[in-house]
């Protein structure tokens, strides 16, 4: 009887496989033919904005799913505005502003404190902004945010944490040769913005050790000021109370003067030209390609975005597809004009391939820059999959109230419009398959391309031997 009865269950199981199989089959013969309703329209929390009378911008997103608290805040500064012959100093700034402890709290009490409470504060500063973070269970917000604060405002720059940053800094500059893929992105962004602009400029063993507690110091007095810092906070809090506490630890903090940044000077065209880098250690070769970008304020960002989509931005884009999978040159490819928030950034097309067959790779690239704007335009199909994909992952950029967060504190910072985040659905679904070929043509200019190789002399050189004139970049570490 059992037996029975498992096979009139298997049959029926088989019964309604097959109708469902058939149904399907019934409905599309190919992938392509496949249909799909329309995207829900996704929900983004909204923050609550609020400009302290000190000038400092706060938001707030409430997130009850966790018993925690995120606070971040982004300090107006930046490494693009040292001195040349400081070039580090606002590294290291953001780097003993947490280790250096404060002027009540010293930096190995600050760790063992937030060990305690499991919560954290980090700083940082990069090219363009400074960053500062915290974390910690709901409980201790209040706690945890005074100290926070206390990080920002009093820090101590202990001198024997300069000194053991300062070290940490020496010993990468000793290393930065070692790893080709650092050797690439750095003189690239030579070729690209000019060896004399600071979005070039790289720290040396004179610069760092020029540095000094005082120059931190000073950094510190003139960048860091309430009306200069966006405040973000999501978690677990009531917003007038978690206001209130904001409040409370920053809004004693007289605002700082007001003063426009230097402005950060970057070549606008590159001359076209190929350039080597000898790195004999290697087995293949790396290849890079291009040219300044653009500003997300750029009019054709939209176009520029879904073009960068076809042209590398998944498995079954043209570089994969062409480039890696057809032609077996290499495993990591990838090609698109880059944005920047302030200044542009670079559009540049780039792999790893045998060193034997570094001639056919950059053959390879140019080839799909040219079909891409000239002899194989994209393709209405292409433009479609490409805001499906684009489309659809999107979602996955705003699926919590942190990820929203983090991105008002960054349109709050460069000064785009607060509902850029709402806009880009918008304007993806809008553009045409015209204007992506427009954008491919107008925005991908090969005979600008500055092209740099990094590999063995032995296995390149062929490659390298066919162009009338090669610049080859010395690498070298200056010992002063």
């Amino acid at each position: 009887m059992r037996s029975l009865h498992r096979n009139r269950i298997l049959t029926i199981c088989l019964a309604m496989l097959t109708v469902l199989a058939t149904a399907t089959w019934a409905q599309v013969e190919r992938v392509e033919d496949l249909t799909y309703p329309p995207l829900p329209e996704v929900k983004i929390p909204q923050p609550t904005r609020v400009v302290l009378p000190n000038g400092m911008v706060v938001f707030l997103i409430e997130d009850h799913e966790l018993p925690l608290v995120g606070v971040s805040a982004k300090i107006r500064t930046g490494a693009r505005l040292e001195p040349v012959d400081k070039v580090g100093l606002a590294g290291l700034t953001g780097t003993v502003l947490r280790s250096g402890g404060t002027t009540t709290r010293s930096g190995n009490a600050l760790d063992d404190y937030l060990e305690g409470k499991a919560a954290s504060v980090e700083t940082s500063i990069g090219q363009s902004s400074g960053r500062a973070a915290m974390s910690c269970l709901a409980e201790d917000f209040p706690e945890v945010l005074k100290v926070f604060g206390d990080v920002l405002r009093h820090p101590a720059f202990d001198p024997e944490k300069l000194a053991i940053a300062k070290n940490q800094v020496i010993a990468g500059i000793a290393r930065q040769n070692d790893n080709p893929g650092s050797i690439v992105s750095r003189e690239y962004r030579k070729l690209i913005y000019g060896k004399d602009s600071p979005y070039a400029w790289q720290k040396t063993y004179a610069t760092v050790r020029a540095i000094t507690r005082e120059d931190l110091v000073a950094w510190h007095k003139k960048y860091f000021h309430p009306n200069r810092i966006i405040l973000g906070l999501v978690g677990d809090f009531q917003t007038d109370k978690a206001l209130a506490l904001v409040k409370e630890v920053f809004g004693d903090w007289k605002p700082g003067p007001t003063f426009a940044d230097t402005e950060v000077p970057y070549q606008t065209q590159g001359a076209g030209s190929v350039f080597y880098v000898e790195k004999n250690d290697m087995t293949q070769a790396k290849i890079v390609m291009g040219h300044l970008g653009l500003m997300r304020t750029h009019p054709d960002y939209y176009p520029v975005v879904i073009m960068n989509q076809i042209l590398s931005g998944s498995f079954g884009a043209r570089l994969f597809s062409n480039v890696r999978s057809k032609k077996g040159l290499a495993y990591d490819v990838y090609g698109a004009v880059g944005f920047g928030w302030d200044y542009p950034g670079s559009a540049s097309l780039s792999m790893s391939t045998k060193t034997e067959t570094t001639g056919p790779g950059i053959d390879a690239l140019l080839e799909e820059v040219h079909k891409i704007m000239e002899t194989e335009p994209p393709t209405k199909e292409e433009v479609s999959k490409a805001k499906a994909g684009i489309l659809n992952s999107f979602v996955f950029s705003v699926d919590s109230p942190g990820k929203v967060l983090g991105k008002v504190l960054v349109y709050e910072y460069y000064g785009y419009p607060l509902d850029w985040l709402t806009r880009f659905r918008k304007g993806i679904e809008q553009v045409t398959t015209e204007q992506v070929r427009k954008a491919a043509r107008t925005h991908l200019r090969p005979e600008r391309f500055a092209i740099l190789v990094v590999g063995p002399r032995e296995g390149t050189k062929p490659a390298l031997a066919r162009y009338e004139s090669v610049t080859e970049l010395d690498i070298s570490i200056p010992e002063s």
